[in-house]
């Protein structure tokens, strides 16, 4: 029990007296005690900037970047990046906030947290629950009609005319602002000259609205001119923004570099940006173009600071605020990453470092989604696999020193060429793996994906987009649900394969809804095994890519010489059994096994020919002997009545 609850009310009332006195004391040592925190602060700070000094300065910087499709061996793509413009401004001064505020309690995660959870940024700073992008459930279908309205609105004189034409079509204060936000996102555009030059720089809102540009200021200035005659308490905030000039490991300090605003509706701040609402500047040329970007109204604020950081911490609207220094080094994600349903990467942070030479990257959503990668502007020394909702991404850089890794995504339904800049790393890397060379001409993503499953491939045998093998075989199984005819091909960088080499060492074998692809690596080595397929029915002699894996084998006493010859006459719905490898060994009697449906006969041919049975289970069996004889023949005969056979496998014998 307390002290005071086993006092009586006079003993209480002498103690508050007593104590009374002692109270100026206790608040003078409060205020040294946080006079000295501020100044250890400040000192960290400063050392942090010092050991920094040197971070590197990129020679361009993607805000908004379109790459287009990778390049699939049946398309001639070009894979190189398309410049789509886009800009975060900067302005030298933006006016403090000065207004109280009422803080949101964002949800807590109750997972359970390793200690490297703890002591990630975003888990500990990021209180998001991924149920949605914004702070109030905004159905953006009922605003159609307001947003067009207002996007029509003509109004270059007068901002109080302006916002009352607005206003006519909205009722609600979320209305008012939506129209507000909507009229200035596709009527302002962001003044190039006056970012360049700080002399015509203007945050005088009628400013703004006659000349129909500005810089940020002038956007935020203009969006609370316009929230003040609606009646609605907006306010300006100045802060720093990783934007158009941001360089991975970056930091800020001095004047504040861009302003946005807050607006208070349903009891509660929310945050919005019309800069970046607005449009985009191009990298290269820096002219502005009119885009669109719902993403950053009534952004979430654990979202929201990912990219910007008020000079007020308050304003980060945040039940535990971020740091500068968490700011600096958190990882830099773009909006488009939540507008494609993404919600979780890792590693969180920026830079990030190797280990063993390797370095693993992962991204969950909550629906299908295509990914690219470019590591030093190439798609290479990277194992890209596709998951349900999301992908992994394995890197083995082949040289030591910093890499600059960028990640591109698009939905899965999207059938464009186009996939969008999402996040970007710095990648430090101070070993080399020496057990994977990732070939380079591996294509994303490896292994069986929804891409595969597009085509007609389903329940793969293998998940993995790596097969490791000790004795050089492997198969790979798939359940179909279209009639597909297929090809397939066998390639490694340790050595040349002639066309007929590469065919030799895959088997196809097609039963009923099932096909099997069977591999013999002819030595040991890293392969890349690639699948195609048409529909049975496409007439044309084109296959379209479907997927690849990498196959691996460290034994060096394999030397497979490959499968049996396959002929036109050879079905893909023939089943060959037994045997599968394509040289026969000398001075042998060897047993035959083939599923050959529909056909009146089968023989086999060495020195002497043999008619091979038809058992009760539908195999064609027998046996041959090598004696004698260089090769060996499966021949068919279609029906009864015909007198001649063709051939359907050809296999070679040993010297003797």
């Amino acid at each position: 029990m307390m002290l005071h609850e086993r006092l009586t009310l006079t003993q209480n009332i002498l103690l508050a007296v007593f104590c009374f006195p002692l109270l100026p004391f206790y608040l003078c040592y409060a205020c040294c005690q946080k006079s000295q925190e501020d100044q250890d602060h400040q000192k960290e700070v400063d050392l942090e900037q010092d050991v920094n000094a040197h971070s590197r300065q990129k020679q361009n910087n993607t805000e908004h970047v379109y790459i287009n499709q990778a390049h699939f061996p049946e398309k001639s793509s070009s894979g190189n990046q398309e410049e789509n413009p886009s800009v975060s401004v900067a302005v030298e001064f933006h006016p403090k906030v000065k207004t109280s505020f009422r803080r949101e309690t964002a949800p807590q995660s109750t997972e359970k947290k390793t200690q490297q959870d703890k002591d990630s940024y975003m888990n500990k700073a990021y209180p998001w629950d991924k149920s949605s992008l914004k702070t109030l459930q905004v159905d953006l279908n009922q605003l159609k009609d307001l947003d067009n309205y207002a996007r029509q609105v003509n109004e270059r004189n007068s901002i109080e005319v302006l916002v009352k034409k607005l206003l006519k079509k909205a009722h609600s204060n979320l209305e008012k602002v939506r129209a507000i936000w909507t009229w200035i996102t596709h009527h302002i555009e962001y003044d190039v000259n006056a970012y360049n030059n700080a002399g015509l720089r203007s945050s005088d809102p009628n400013d703004i609205l006659k000349k129909g540009k500005g810089v940020c200021a002038g956007y935020a200035g203009l969006f609370s001119k316009m929230c003040s005659f609606a009646g609605i308490p907006c306010e300006e905030v100045s802060g720093y923004s990783k934007g158009y000039s941001y360089n991975i490991g970056d930091h800020f300090t001095g004047s504040s570099n861009h302003a946005w605003n807050a607006v208070y509706l349903e009891d509660q701040w929310h945050l919005l940006d019309s800069t970046w609402g607005a449009g985009k500047c191009g990298v290269k040329d820096f002219q502005f173009s009119f885009e669109y970007d719902e993403y950053y109204f009534l952004t979430h604020p654990a979202l929201f600071i990912l990219n910007h950081f008020p000079e007020d911490k308050k304003w980060q609207l945040l039940n535990s605020t971020v740091s500068l220094k968490e700011f600096e080094k958190s990882l830099y994600v773009k909006g488009e990453f939540y507008n494609l349903g993404l919600t979780t990467i890792k590693p969180d942070m920026s830079q990030i470092k190797t280990e063993n030479g390797t370095v693993s990257i992962s991204i969950e959503g909550t629906s299908p989604t295509l990914f690219l990668y470019n590591l030093n502007g190439t798609q290479r020394d990277g194992i890209l696999t596709l998951k349900p909702c999301g992908m992994k991404l394995d890197l083995y850089p082949q040289r030591t020193g910093t890499h600059e890794v960028m990640i591109f995504a698009k939905t899965f339904l999207d059938e464009t060429p186009s996939y969008k800049y999402i996040c970007e790393y710095q990648l430090h890397c101070h070993t080399l793996n020496k057990e994977i060379k990732v070939p380079v001409d591996l294509v994303s993503p490896v292994g069986h994906s929804l891409m595969a499953e597009k085509a007609g491939l389903l329940q793969p045998s293998v998940s993995d987009p790596i097969v490791n093998t000790e004795d050089g075989k492997c198969s790979f199984r798939f359940l179909l649900n279209k009639d597909l005819c297929f090809t397939a091909d066998l390639s490694t960088a340790a050595f040349e394969m002639s066309e007929q080499q590469k065919k030799s060492h895959i088997f196809i074998a097609r039963e009923g809804k099932q096909v099997e692809f069977k591999v013999l690596l002819p030595k040991a080595g890293m392969y890349i095994f690639t699948i195609y397929a048409k529909e049975k029915s496409d007439s044309r002699n084109s296959y379209s890519y479907v997927c690849n894996y990498l196959i691996s084998c460290k034994n060096l006493k394999v030397k497979w010489p490959g499968f049996p010859k396959t002929y036109s006459n050879w079905d893909c719905e023939y089943v060959l059994l037994e045997p599968l490898t394509g040289v026969l060994p000398a001075n042998h009697s060897v047993d035959f096994k083939l599923k050959i449906p529909g056909v009146a006969k089968v023989q086999v041919q060495g020195q002497r020919t043999g008619l091979l049975h038809l058992s009760s289970e539908g195999y064609w069996e027998g046996t041959c002997a090598t004696n004698g004889c260089r090769e060996v023949t499966v021949s068919i005969m279609q029906n009864p009545n015909d007198t001649s056979y063709f051939y359907a496998l050809t296999y070679q014998v040993e010297s003797s």
